[in-house]
């Protein structure tokens, strides 16, 4: 308080006074941290700074995609803001898939008035699932033989060319289309998010799937392996009418919630779309080799634009199988192709070059596995043991595979042993008789087998004038001798009571009315 008995100072003195104090008290700032000390970066290194930064729109978000694909399925009300959409599907029911070309003028000139091919996936959303994705979708194989997991609603598709689902990839179908025109695609999925749960004692929530599409064009060597756009979407899929009460169920909830709870939840969308990701770590290895059928020509591929189905099949099977009927039609007569020329015919030799294997599986109807088998010889497919084919085609496919592979022929439904007789088979019949030459009527008596399918008179009628190299039509009638020596009518009754591997001796008689002759089975 001595500086209040102090006289009176002037404002100049004043002033001075307290600049001087001002720049005292600022003389220490700084000191400590030295020069240079202070950076702008070290303040925006700050934890604050950085959540105010990942809020702001990043440059890929704001960049426009060449494709945008919009599934025609409504989202859930029931999930949060920041959290990604959820989409509820029925087992079995067709959804539309738009895909749109969102390229600006001038954007990828390399793939305008060309086709792109789109590989649609259902895939696991867990990451736990998807390191035993294969042991998944094999169990799932065992458990529904035969059916798929996705499938293409090929029908009610629009301006999709050469549609293919690969048998040995259930979850997986691709296709051809031009972006420049509209395409809808119709995609069905038939498997239950319940399925792949631990354990199933009802109730359980289903696990989420991932509907992914991955598009490519071609490149230099006319297979479609350069990667341009993926984006995906996340879905549960529930049995018939289920999505539809799910979905009801979730919007009453959300109805019920006080409305500052309402502000924490994304609206329902009426489509959903699909958000851009990173292509399918398979999708390198699946197209290693390019299918048969997708070449730069796409002529033998019309672009559908009511209608999604190809007009006919790859030329490459036509071409075949108008190889194999001309051979047979040249070689064989067609009411001479027995059942041993077939076998002969459809059998796989160890000798054939990978060549002679293609060509053998599009004959016997194997065209879906060509793709798969494109490097293995007649001894590789022979070497499949049956859990190998069933694995790579599936249990039905892959029996039938097999079967073809060892050359399984079909038992027939009857089996006929014939002989003709014969003035020599006569004396040695009658000398057997009596007791004599009994060694030597086993040398004199040939019998050849008939084999029966469709168990007729018409049918034993082919096959004995086939036998014995004679035109049907000089066979007039075939009898059975009966008790007492009479000549009893062949029927078709008759036949199907024939016991299995009996044996005939044939004689003729000569025909009253016309040229022909009756055939007699002793």
């Amino acid at each position: 308080m001595a500086w209040a008995l102090k006289l009176p100072l002037t404002d100049e003195v004043i002033e001075s006074g307290l600049v001087q104090d001002f720049d005292a008290s600022l003389s220490g700032i700084g000191q400590e941290l030295g020069a240079g000390a202070y950076s702008m970066s070290d303040v925006l290194a700050l934890p604050i700074f950085k959540q105010e930064e990942s809020n702001l729109p990043s440059d890929s978000e704001n960049k426009i995609l060449p494709f945008q694909y919009v599934l025609c399925a409504a989202t859930s009300p029931a999930i949060k803001l920041h959290d990604e959409t959820l989409t509820y599907l029925n087992q079995g029911q067709s959804y539309e898939i738009r895909m749109l070309d969102n390229r600006k003028l001038g954007e990828l000139p390399e793939i305008t008035g060309k086709m792109v091919k789109s590989i649609i996936r259902v895939v696991f959303h867990d990451r736990r699932l998807q390191y035993t994705e294969h042991q998944q979708l094999e169990g799932w194989r065992w458990n529904r033989p035969g059916d798929r997991i996705l499938d293409l609603d090929i029908p009610m598709s629009v301006g999709m060319v050469d549609p293919r689902a690969n048998p040995t990839q259930l979850n997986t179908v691709e296709f051809l289309w031009d972006p420049s025109k509209r395409t809808s695609v119709f995609i069905q999925v038939h498997c239950i998010s319940t399925e792949f749960t631990m354990r199933k004692h009802g109730g359980e929530k289903g696990v989420p799937f991932r509907i992914q599409i991955d598009t490519f064009k071609e490149n230099d060597g006319e297979e479609y392996t350069e990667h341009l756009h993926s984006a995906s979407c996340q879905v549960k899929v529930f049995k018939p009418k289920g999505a539809d009460r799910k979905q009801k169920t979730d919007r009453e909830k959300m109805e019920k919630r006080a409305p500052q709870e309402k502000e924490k939840y994304q609206p329902s969308y009426e489509t959903t779309i699909l958000t851009e990701c990173s292509p399918w770590p398979e999708v390198t290895y699946v197209n290693n080799s390019p299918s048969p059928g997708f070449n730069s020509s796409h002529n033998s591929f019309p672009v559908a634009e009511g209608n999604g189905s190809p007009s006919h099949q790859p030329e490459l099977v036509v071409q075949v199988a108008d190889i194999e009927s001309c051979l047979t039609d040249t070689i064989l007569p067609s009411h001479l192709l027995t059942r041993d020329s077939e076998s002969l015919h459809q059998n796989l030799l160890p000798a054939a070059t990978p060549q002679d294997a293609q060509q053998w599986l599009h004959r016997n109807r194997f065209s879906p596995f060509c793709r798969l088998f494109t490097n293995f010889s007649g001894a590789d497919l022979l070497k499949l043991t049956r859990e190998d084919v069933i694995q790579i085609c599936g249990p039905a496919d892959g029996i039938r595979l097999f079967n073809a592979l060892k050359g399984r022929v079909v038992r027939p439904r009857l089996t006929v042993y014939v002989c003709q007789e014969s003035q020599q088979a006569r004396e040695q019949q009658q000398k057997h008789e009596n007791g004599d030459a009994a060694s030597s009527t086993f040398f004199g008596m040939v019998y050849h087998a008939i084999y029966l399918e469709d168990l007729t008179a018409v049918e034993l009628t082919e096959k004995i004038a086939q036998l014995f190299n004679i035109s049907p039509r000089q066979i007039s009638q075939i009898f059975k001798q009966g008790p007492t020596g009479i000549h009893v009518l062949v029927s078709d009754e008759m036949i199907q009571n024939f016991q299995d591997e009996v044996c005939f001796v044939l004689d003729t008689m000569k025909a009253e009315t016309n040229d022909g002759y009756h055939i007699i089975l002793k």
